[in-house]
């Protein structure tokens, strides 16, 4: 066979037996039947979610494409994003969101063609955007509307119903729409206003879920759990330290209390945490350029609320969540390039709780502190959750702990040491399942040397 007739027929073999691209789904996501978790298409959805807060005002459409690219595949499957930051809400592309600032009149530009450069509006790149995370396999979280344009009293009870109508029937039949009722507000102010929005969207677009996303150090739950339209709770356990967190329900690092503050409600419903302290943001935020929060800190807040019960966990970083540009006026002293910043050490981390999550039976997972005899306090604390024949508890500061044995099936259980650092598993032997029996993570105690003792029933 000549060269050439040979190249022609590699050409023809690579046609006919290369098989096409797998094409990322995202079905409707649910609420599980026992109120406690998400699932897509009946089965287990663990939520990583990431802060992309400014993506539709700082993003043209090949940094939107890389962005969400990078964080499908660090195993990131919910990017949390703003619609409406300010009045003066604008992309560079396609100019302002409203007319005149105006909440009741979105800039609509009839006839533009959206898959045209600089032919299309905002609303028709929102459209795109959607469009695009879909085909990542990513939900995104929209909050319809920040909680200073209901302090300034520019959404009220009045024009939120207009508003959300908008929405709703624009977005209703997206595949991979959650809504983010609310955005870093107290619940307990306008709640009419709140209300009205979150009734008007849940009326015409009941299929998709929705929450409301509060203040700092405060929960969803404490106004409005029991709203028709709030499927799962929402907290932000914030950017204070435990030194700084004087609120009158100062929780300060400890997340987990605000799961177990949701677990105790009826009826029941899924909690997670919204937006914990970010990646390389300075300890209460612009108070000061330092401390800065690092990998350690943000692997914690995941583990410790996930192990209390969470259905998942958001991650965010400082210059990803503004999409920071050196030169041009940032927040919170952010001072790293976004694209360097998609790879800050904790980013890379996160899909190693979410891959361990679910590989084990999710849906029957609860959390049990009875697990851990004698517990520490604050980083000492030792976080338990268990299936019906697995058990797994995570330290934060690598000290020694001892075990109650028997909380799962089984006469003999496999104990090996994950770490949430790499994923990678540590083998250390098999015991009896019964009494109790100190574990001993590896490495120096001290916080950030964090690993989970994984315990499987084996008979």
């Amino acid at each position: 066979m000549s060269p050439k007739i040979r190249f022609i027929a590699g050409l023809l073999l690579a046609c006919t037996v290369a098989p096409a691209a797998a094409q990322p789904q995202t079905p409707p996501l649910r609420v599980s039947a026992n109120g406690r978790y998400v699932e897509a298409d009946g089965k287990p959805f663990f939520w990583l979610g990431d802060t992309g807060w400014l993506l539709l005002s700082r993003l043209d459409r090949t940094d939107t494409e890389r962005y969400l690219a990078r964080r499908a595949a660090q195993g990131f499957n919910v990017i949390q994003v703003m619609i409406l930051h300010r009045p003066d809400m604008a992309n560079a592309m396609t100019g302002p969101a409203l007319e005149n600032g105006d909440i009741m009149k979105p800039r609509m530009t009839p006839g533009r063609d959206p898959a045209k450069s600089g032919q299309y509006d905002y609303w028709d790149h929102l459209d795109w955007v959607i469009d695009r995370a879909a085909a990542h396999g990513l939900y995104l979280a929209l909050v319809p509307a920040w909680g200073t344009f209901a302090e300034m009293r520019q959404l009220t009870v009045d024009s939120a119903p207009v508003y959300g109508r908008f929405l709703a029937e624009r977005y209703k039949d997206k595949p991979n729409i959650i809504w983010l009722n609310g955005g870093d507000t107290h619940a307990d102010m306008a709640t009419v206003t709140w209300q009205a929005l979150g009734s008007t969207i849940k009326a015409i677009d009941p299929d998709h879920l929705m929450t409301f996303h509060p203040f700092g150090r405060t929960d969803s739950s404490w106004t409005f759990h029991n709203a028709s339209w709030l499927d799962f709770n929402m907290f932000q356990s914030g950017h204070q330290s435990y030194a700084q967190d004087s609120t009158p329900c100062a929780r300060g690092e400890d997340n987990w209390k605000y799961i177990a503050d949701d677990r105790a409600r009826s009826p029941a419903k899924p909690s997670i945490d919204g937006e914990p302290s970010y990646e390389n943001i300075p300890h209460g935020l612009d108070a000061v350029p330092e401390p800065i929060w690092q990998a350690a800190d943000v692997r914690r807040y995941a583990w410790w609320s996930v192990f209390a019960g969470a259905f998942g966990h958001t991650y965010g970083e400082n210059s990803v969540m503004q999409f920071h540009v050196p030169g041009q006026k940032a927040a919170y002293w952010a001072h790293i390039p976004w694209r360097a910043a998609l790879d800050a050490a904790g980013a890379g981390q996160m899909r190693h709780l979410k891959d361990l999550m679910l590989s084990r039976p999710y849906l029957e997972r609860v959390p049990d502190q009875a697990l851990i005899v004698d517990n520490g306090q604050r980083y000492d604390r030792v976080a338990a959750t268990r299936g019906t024949r697995y058990a797994m508890a995570y330290s934060y500061s690598g000290k020694p702990f001892r075990v109650q044995m028997g909380r799962i099936g089984g006469t003999r259980v496999r104990a090996a040491w994950y770490d949430p650092r790499t994923g990678m598993t540590q083998p250390i032997a098999t015991f009896p399942n019964r009494g109790q029996r100190l574990f001993t993570p590896p490495g120096t105690p001290t916080p950030g040397n964090d690993w989970t003792l994984l315990l499987d029933s084996i008979d």
